[in-house]
């Protein structure tokens, strides 16, 4: 069933909205955190070739690629293949963490792939599920469709081999290799949502039930840019989803061609390049029941159109209490316009919060900001949800110079006040990462498994443990 593309704007600046009436809330040192953090276990889990075709390890960001099945953890990684050609040409790996450190358990041996493949975990039924999409052509050509499949796997004994699922659509959609899916997991109930992008105006998605059964499906459709100069769908991209209690909770970024021409011009005489994608909104939409197949408006969240800046969405958690948390990084500028079209503007970096009810936003606020002359900048999050239901935010910040990089944790109180950050003492601090996070079935945590790079071409684990009073 189609969706409504309707928009309600509720478009921020986050420096000129909320910086100057929530920074001493947000960012005030006497909210001494009430946790100290510990690293259990820093280690390498595989080194990875760049695949050259515009993916990676990371690039599935919205999505996870470790579980954690009690004691046990499971990750997903991604293999470049010699004498390939790109796109197609990767194939999966699947890891699993023993006493003697990462074990490579399974790989693709038949079919090549885009890009890296989402996990999720079947808690209660004790499944492992990938998130697939091989290519439909033969070696030796660039790009072409593709098939969505899942492997389940037994997350007692995964050697045992797996399932494959392949499912049912509305029709035959147009799939390729660059799916830009979504799967996610409610994992107390066993039943999971895979969103998988078709061309540039909608997602097909296929909700299975706690029984294994397709009868949800559909099409849902991006928001309507009319306010370009050249009216067309707003592409969503990257998104973080949730599937909780039959709710979907969906935020993803704007992922069009430079829709400016005065601007892609400039961009050219740049670049050399005659596209250049603009993340510069963040929409949100959500569904009350996914079976019914039927979702609320779009709403925009934040946006940096006016000056050309660069926005990511990072993470999102639906609370017991119905709320709906969001966190996202937004650069206010574009350095290569700011001089001609907007001198006037300053720039600043934040990884910004907010609260989402019943589809409004009704708070706001930095988790760090960082003003043009500062030296540190934030980069990504992800929120870690404790079995008692505290939030905390594990994160990024890194130097404009020198080299500097650095995680860091926060505790997102429960008057939305942030407690002063903690640091994480990782020999080798991670920028890029994925968590064993309830959005892909894992069960909330005092320890945060984080997966994720340094920049070194190595997919890194580390197992660190907040400790509370």
């Amino acid at each position: 069933m189609l969706t409504g593309n309707r928009i309600r704007i509720h478009t921020y600046c986050f420096l000129t909205i909320v910086f100057s009436g929530c920074l001493a809330l947000s960012c005030s040192s006497d909210n001494k955190p009430a946790f100290t953090v510990k690293v259990e276990t820093e280690e390498i889990v595989y080194k990875y070739e760049s695949p050259d075709n515009g993916s990676g390890p990371m690039w599935c960001h919205g999505n996870t690629c470790i579980v954690r099945y009690g004691d046990k953890l499971v990750a997903s990684g991604m293999e470049t293949l010699e004498n390939q050609v790109p796109l197609n040409n990767t194939r999966w790996l699947l890891f699993e963490r023993t006493d003697k450190g990462w074990d490579l358990l399974m790989k693709d041996e038949t079919d090549r792939t885009r890009e890296p493949s989402p996990l999720g975990l079947l808690n209660n039924a004790g499944k492992v599920i990938l998130s697939v999409n091989p290519a439909l052509t033969g070696p030796g050509i660039r790009n072409g469709p593709a098939e969505p499949r899942f492997l389940q796997f037994d997350a007692v004994n995964l050697r045992s081999g797996y399932e494959t699922i392949i499912p049912r659509w509305n029709g035959k959609p147009d799939f390729t290799e660059h799916s830009y899916r979504s799967f996610v997991v409610d994992g107390k109930v066993n039943e999971f949502i895979l969103f998988q992008n078709t061309g540039y105006s909608l997602a097909e998605w296929v909700f299975f039930d706690r029984n294994g059964d397709q009868h949800s499906r559909g099409k849902l459709v991006w928001p309507w840019g009319a306010e370009y100069e050249e009216p067309q769908p707003v592409r969503i991209c990257y998104p973080a989803v949730q599937l909780v209690e039959r709710e979907i909770h969906f935020l993803g970024v704007s992922d069009i061609v430079e829709p400016k021409k005065a601007w892609k011009d400039y961009k050219f005489q740049v670049t050399g390049r005659e596209w250049d994608y603009d993340f510069r909104r963040l929409f949100y939409t959500w569904s009350r029941d996914i079976s019914t197949g039927q979702f609320e408006e779009w709403i925009e969240v934040a946006s940096c159109e006016s000056t050309a800046g660069h926005i990511f969405p990072c993470d999102l958690w639906r609370a017991p209490d119905q709320l709906v948390h969001i966190l996202w990084t937004e650069k206010v500028l574009d350095e290569r316009l700011h001089k001609d079209f907007f001198p006037q503007e300053k720039q600043s970096h934040a990884l910004n919060h907010a609260i989402l009810k019943e589809g409004k936003v009704i708070y706001r606020q930095p988790i760090m900001f960082s003003k043009a002359q500062d030296t540190l900048l934030p980069g990504r999050g992800r929120f870690q949800v404790t079995p008692d239901k505290r939030l905390f935010v594990f994160y990024h910040v890194y130097g404009k110079i020198g080299g500097f990089s650095e995680n860091r944790v926060v505790e997102i109180l429960k008057d939305n006040s942030i407690s002063s950050a903690a640091t994480v003492p990782l020999n080798r601090p991670l920028r890029n990462f994925f968590t064993a996070t309830v959005r892909g079935g894992s069960e909330p945590s005092d320890v945060i498994d984080v997966f994720g790079e340094d920049g070194q071409q190595e997919m890194r684990y580390a197992r660190i443990r907040i400790i509370t009073d």
